[in-house]
């Protein structure tokens, strides 16, 4: 054989070769770029594990949120306690929450040094609830305001500015409560002069009881998170206690006439926080995820999440939803304005929702049950 044809020879079984070797890699490669994504589950209220909020994260990480949602605190804390360490990767809780998770030895401790908690307001970076003996167990990563929401139709800015609305006569059967004690019971304290409308004494607690059961003859109904959005969207209810723009604001932006605004009594504030689940197998991923809602990217997108808007502590989601959505950067009172609700919460006129301080939480829930029954 001549050196050409050796040659040729030669190249012929590399190439053969190296086709060969390059077809056994082929499916190991396509293997490895199609790898099912890691699943990671998350206890959240609804909306939190939805495209709108998680799509980007799980792309860019191949991963594939698992959530088993909840409404209220009290269901939470029941779904945990039922389910063995390391169920739940990532938890969102509501503030007054977390503490009784961490308590029960529910979540893991947090390195503050892995999050961007400088970019937070400075009323955020220290959240109450949030640390426990100066460790991190949670963070902050929304927040809202709870007053008085309100048919546009029915009744003006000015009618709603009190929470004394609820028993006005043209409202009798048509004022509605979301199900939960905590906001609707702290409203109340609210309006009857209590500055810490859940740290009040016996008597105080009596001129709570006593001022909600003067309105239960106004009330049209208890309502879960679809019932609220449905009786305040068709009008069966015109005005609504408890909760706030995270469903008057969804329902506004689809066209219905209601609204909500901070009485001049005050408002109440909801926070979510995330904190990663104990006994997580996929803690490095959990964290990775906090990270990323927390940062000024994911903060924008949380602001707009399409189950329910909220407003965001971190100062440079801010700035990203001002450039992004001005509009609703406006509506939700994310500005640089006089008033924006920075000012409002330095003004005092916010309260955290918390648990009560001189009563047992049962307390507050028995007495919600015989409201409800009365």
């Amino acid at each position: 054989m001549s050196k050409i044809a050796q040659g040729q020879a030669g190249l012929t079984r590399r190439a053969l070769l190296a086709t060969g070797v390059a077809a056994l890699a082929a499916p190991m490669l396509s293997r490895r770029a199609n790898a099912a994504p890691v699943e990671l589950t998350m206890l959240a209220w609804y909306g939190h594990a939805e495209p709108d909020i998680v799509a980007e994260f799980e792309a860019e990480n191949n991963v594939k949120f698992v959530p088993k949602y909840y409404t209220g605190g009290d269901n939470m804390l029941g779904l945990i306690s039922q389910s063995p360490a390391g169920t739940y990767d990532v938890i969102l809780s509501d503030a007054e929450y977390v503490q009784a998770l961490n308590e029960a030895g529910y979540v893991e401790e947090l390195d503050p040094n892995d999050y961007a908690i400088s970019d937070y307001f400075p009323e955020f970076q220290q959240f109450p609830g949030n640390w426990s003996d100066g460790k991190l167990f949670s963070l902050v990563t929304r927040f809202g305001f709870l007053g008085v929401a309100y048919n546009t139709d029915a009744l003006t800015e000015a009618d709603a500015s009190t929470y004394n609305v609820y028993w006005e006569e043209n409202l009798k059967g048509k004022v509605g409560h979301f199900d939960w004690h905590l906001p609707n019971l702290g409203q109340i304290s609210l309006l009857n002069g209590n500055s810490n409308p859940y740290d009040i004494d016996d008597a105080g607690w009596q001129g709570v009881q006593d001022k909600t059961m003067s309105l239960r003859p106004q009330i049209g109904g208890f309502f879960d998170y679809g019932g609220t959005f449905s009786s305040l969207n068709d009008g069966q209810m015109l005005a609504f206690a408890g909760i706030g723009d995270w469903i008057t604001g969804v329902l506004e932006k689809n066209g219905a006439k209601v609204r909500s605004v901070v009485p001049e009594e005050g408002g109440l504030q909801w926070s979510e926080c995330f904190s990663i689940g104990k006994g997580s197998q996929k803690a490095e991923l959990a964290k990775k995820w906090i990270q990323y809602i927390t940062s000024a990217k994911g903060q924008a997108k949380s602001a707009q999440m399409a189950a329910y808007p909220a407003l965001i502590p971190n100062q440079k989601g801010w700035e990203v939803l001002q450039a992004e959505n001005p509009a609703e950067a406006k509506r939700q009172g994310m500005t640089k304005d006089a008033g924006n609700v920075i000012d409002m919460i330095r003004a005092g006129r916010i309260k955290y929702r918390q648990w009560p301080v001189q009563q047992g939480l049962e307390d507050w829930n028995d007495f919600w049950s015989e409201y409800k029954g009365a």
